[in-house]
């Protein structure tokens, strides 16, 4: 199984218009560790928020990429 993170924008559509990191990850840690390290850079790219798959199901969504 592999693990990615689908890039999404405030409206929850995805973001396919700009060249962003296609990262897979043999693990959810793993995939959630590099997000904690590169979340600063997709939301200067213009990604609002994230949602996390595990090959095509969705393990979680609308993940925003904004401090709270």
């Amino acid at each position: 199984m592999t693990w990615r993170w689908r890039y999404e924008n405030a409206n929850g559509s995805e973001v396919t218009d700009r060249v962003l990191p296609r990262e897979v990850f043999p693990s959810q840690a793993d995939a959630e560790s590099w997000l904690g390290e590169n979340w600063r850079d997709l939301l200067a790219a213009g990604v609002e928020r994230v949602a996390l798959l595990e090959e095509d199901r969705v393990e979680y969504a609308g993940l925003s990429l904004r401090e709270e």
